[in-house]
């Protein structure tokens, strides 16, 4: 599959995460105080909840229901109760726009 537009850079809320579904993939897309996007899984590796209703600080997501924090740059679960990193996926910037290739998990 190739890449899918997710929407502007502009339209992504700084240290905010939002919801996005490509292909019934939950993806949580961050965009920080740099300009830096990130995508990474939208589910809980803990509590089968949303992430993108939590909280961004620095590179984390914070799950808002059992305080799992999830590194923005691996998917690494950095906190109890999760110990199961989410997937990350490949962001690519064209012309201002998001877009994301939910087939292109990163390896870390």
């Amino acid at each position: 599959m190739a890449s899918v537009k997710v929407c502007a850079l502009d339209d992504l809320p700084v240290n905010e995460a939002v919801r996005v579904i490509i292909d019934e993939v939950p993806i949580a897309v961050v965009r920080d105080a740099a300009d830096a996007v990130y995508a990474i899984g939208d589910t809980c590796t803990h509590g089968d909840v949303s992430l993108s209703e939590g909280f961004v600080e620095d590179e984390t997501l914070e799950c808002w229901a059992h305080g799992s924090k999830f590194s923005l740059v691996t998917g690494a679960a950095l906190t109890l109760p999760a110990f199961e990193p989410v997937p990350v996926y490949e962001v690519t910037m064209i012309d201002g726009d998001v877009y994301i290739d939910p087939s292109v998990v990163i390896p870390y």
